[in-house]
């Protein structure tokens, strides 16, 4: 073991950073689930409603993430880098930003119906939601927990690419069944926001990894 990292396990260091990170990602499983409402949601009305609820939880999770960022500004001792603190708020703040945007654009678009895979994609988004929360729950015991939290990364992994295929196979599906050109455009630039949001969530379990590496 290294001299810096033999005193380190002596140095008590601020856990107020896990409670923020669970908030966040509290916020984002509400609004995961909100979007899946949405997309089961025939009611424009009713689905604007929704929206609304969607980018209320959008600036809550805005304003959490300015307080881990203003939070590592004035803390000295931090559980992890300095550096990964930051960049897990950041990626976790932008899986939030394309669950909205998904959000945003089937409102903004209004598509004459909604596919189901889309409304499978939006349960991935759910689970995704809950995975990162039990990675993220466990990182104050990271030495303990580690192997639990990898099993859950490989699942995140196992989703992203299982909406890669959906997101493949859904396009060739549009492309030879859709005949409105229009149509076709708007279902195709929502599903990319969807499976742009697995991406995201890719990237939060990749941090998580990483941290683990280091730690370890």
């Amino acid at each position: 073991m290294k001299i810096d990292r033999f005193f380190q396990l002596f140095i008590v260091k601020e856990k107020k950073f896990y409670p923020l990170y669970i908030s966040q990602l509290e916020i984002i499983n509400k609004a995961a689930q909100e979007l899946k409402s949405l997309f089961l949601e025939s009611n424009y009305e009713a689905q604007k409603e929704l929206y609304k609820r969607i980018n209320s939880l959008e600036m809550e999770g805005d304003h959490i993430t300015g307080r881990i960022y203003e939070e590592l500004e004035q803390t000295f001792v931090t559980p992890f880098d300095r550096e990964d603190i930051h960049i897990l708020a950041y990626r976790i703040d932008t899986f939030l930003d394309f669950i909205h945007d998904s959000a945003r654009k089937q409102v903004m678009y209004k598509p004459k119906n909604t596919y189901k895979d889309m409304i499978t994609i939006a349960d991935y988004i759910i689970e995704l939601s809950g995975l990162l929360k039990e990675m993220v729950g466990k990182l104050e015991y990271i030495m303990k927990q580690h192997e639990d939290i990898l099993t859950k990364a490989k699942r995140v992994k196992d989703i992203e690419r299982l909406v890669d295929q959906l997101y493949e196979n859904f396009n060739s599906f549009l492309f030879e069944n859709e005949k409105d050109a229009i149509e076709l455009v708007k279902h195709k630039n929502i599903v990319q926001s969807l499976e742009d949001a697995t991406d995201r969530a890719k990237d939060v379990s990749d941090c998580i990894r990483s941290i683990i590496v280091k730690q370890a």
